[in-house]
């Protein structure tokens, strides 16, 4: 019995999707439309996202040790810094180290003759973070703690890769809502159409005693329909546009030189696919709800 009411209720959502033709395509249009927006925006948050955490794990905390400290005094520091919250990887730069990478970047070992004996530059550790809103905290704590000359580290661009982090995620939130709520008025007014010319069907069924869930069924199963038709062709389109930019993005000496890897659409492709179809059903059953309220009240 409940095959036979699930078979009738998929095959009328059916019937009655593609018996509205012209107002079925107008709404899968408009909404890969929207969706395709959206899509834009999500995938360009993502990309900005994969940045900023690539950013991020080259961005640290420079801790310079006192002259003073023994080998004993500098492993126990070490170990004190990888105890603390939010610190992810702590290395170790010996004063060798130091007066070395200062040689490579100027270019030029002559400068630094006799520097070898009389080492000036001091020992330090490079700190990373698991996360860069715990930067101040993170600092404190170490300031805190023994044989720490002096800390250094880029508070500024930690501050504003931050900011750029939480606006581009606040954009995205208010750009899916106004899509969403501009999806569920189009799939609901199209379905409205179809509920309006069925009303006297509907009534019947009242009078009878079918249920308001039994009733609303196939037009749920319609705007469902048209979800997932509008997530498959958005999903495809989007992938193909994708594809065709990155490719020319990806090969231009800017990015190259920058040494940022963008995201490949595969490696997007499962969460924008749960994304759309999530969307896609739960705006088709939103707007199909919202359609029927007027017909089914008693």
């Amino acid at each position: 019995m409940r095959y036979s009411v699930f078979s009738y209720l998929i095959k009328e959502g059916f019937k009655s999707t593609f018996k509205q033709k012209k107002m079925t395509s107008a709404s899968i249009i408009i909404m890969c439309a929207t969706m395709f927006i959206f899509g834009l925006f999500f995938v360009i948050g993502e990309n900005v996202n994969s940045v900023i955490t690539q950013i991020e794990s080259q961005q640290g905390i420079q801790i310079f040790i006192k002259d003073d400290a023994t080998d004993a005094d500098i492993e126990t520091l070490g170990n004190q810094i990888r105890a603390i919250n939010g610190v992810n990887r702590v290395t170790f730069v010996s004063k060798e180290d130091a007066l070395n990478s200062m040689k490579t970047t100027l270019g030029d070992e002559s400068l630094f003759e006799g520097w070898d004996e009389e080492n000036p530059f001091p020992a330090s550790y490079f700190v990373t973070l698991t996360d860069l809103s715990l930067n101040d905290e993170v600092q404190s704590q170490i300031n805190k703690l023994d044989n720490v000359d002096q800390i250094e580290s880029e508070n500024t661009t930690i501050n504003r890769l931050q900011s750029l982090a939480n606006g581009i995620q606040i954009t995205t939130v208010i750009i899916l809502v106004l899509l969403i709520i501009i999806s569920i008025f189009i799939i609901s007014y199209t379905i409205k159409l179809t509920v309006h010319a069925r009303r006297r069907e509907i009534s019947i069924m009242k009078y009878v005693g079918a249920t308001n869930s039994f009733i609303r069924g196939p037009f749920i199963v319609e705007g469902i329909i048209i979800g997932v038709i509008s997530a498959i062709i958005t999903l495809v389109i989007l992938g193909l546009a994708y594809n065709a930019v990155m490719g020319k993005i990806g090969d231009s000496i800017l990015i190259q030189e920058m040494g940022f890897g963008l995201l490949s659409f595969s490696e997007m492709f499962y969460l924008v696919l749960t994304v759309y179809l999530v969307l896609g059903v739960g705006i088709g059953v939103l707007g199909s709800a919202i359609s029927m309220r007027k017909y089914l009240k008693v």
